[in-house]
């Protein structure tokens, strides 16, 4: 199995601060990954770090098969489906759900005089359709929910069949509703042996979709643990990265925690 991402001592600094420091991590094609931590924790940083957005100030990041620095990063990006908060504010309301799609196939945001063939145009039916939004096509990405979205930047990330899709905080903004539904749809993704590497950054384990095999968990820029689902979300792990004593539970394949209470008895 090949990775899609090998990073070695990766560090990101800006000024004084320091964003990402001391990263090794290895991501397989066949793994899905969820990336925890609070608020300051680098997660974004190291996800526009995989994205090829941003370079390490130092380390090597091996980005599929190449090593960033050393790449063209335009020929890069567009085998990597990625879904941001800062995308998505670029993306132009008036435009229709089905041409925010297929705009992918250029790396573009917005139709313009691009030509895209039938195969461009039923693929992004068949994605809108995957993802549940299928019935929204004609509609206009300024009319729709922040479900749904979520749901056409997915099929928009998906549209040039990427070895990697990043996922970066997916359910911020959704109610309850809203993010159940988007956790059965990355779950559906997750199954399909045929979908790509996913990395998944999310401030609450509540949002880990089944099937994610993997888990990363930072705290101010660095690892505190990295590995199998099942090796690294523990109480004691999940309390150290959040920094408050945590309760964690897992049932049916989904997590969820809260703070652990201390009895006047204890």
């Amino acid at each position: 199995m090949d990775a899609v991402l090998e990073f070695a001592d990766v560090t990101v600094k800006r000024g004084q601060a320091t964003l990402l420091e001391g990263i090794d991590w290895t991501v397989e094609e066949d793994e899905r990954w969820v990336v925890l931590g609070p608020n300051g924790a680098g997660k974004t940083t190291l996800l526009q770090v995989a994205a090829a957005q941003i370079h390490p100030t130092s380390g090597v990041a091996g980005i599929l098969g190449e090593v960033l620095g050393t790449v063209d990063v335009f020929d890069l990006r567009p085998r990597i489906g990625l879904t941001s908060a800062a995308l998505a504010e670029r993306i132009p309301r008036h435009e229709k759900v089905h041409d925010v799609v297929v705009s992918a196939s250029y790396s573009v945001l917005g139709r313009w005089r691009e030509h895209y063939d039938e195969l461009d145009h039923d693929r992004a039916r068949d994605l809108l359709v995957e993802v549940g939004a299928g019935h929204l096509m004609e509609r206009t990405f300024g009319t729709l929910s922040e479900g749904e979205r979520k749901r056409v930047q997915i099929a928009r990330a998906l549209m040039t069949d990427p070895e990697l899709l990043l996922l970066d905080e997916p359910a911020a903004g959704l109610d309850l509703g809203g993010r159940e539904d988007l956790v059965s749809t990355l779950t559906v993704l997750a199954t399909d042996e045929m979908s790509p590497a996913t990395v998944l950054v999310s401030h609450h384990v509540e949002e880990i979709p089944p099937g994610f095999t993997h888990a990363m968990l930072l705290r101010k820029g660095r690892i505190v643990a990295s590995g199998p689902m099942e090796e690294v979300l523990t109480e004691e792990i999940i309390s150290a990265t959040f920094g408050m004593p945590l309760q964690l539970i897992h049932e049916d394949g989904r997590w969820a925690a809260r703070r652990r209470v201390r009895h006047r008895t204890e």
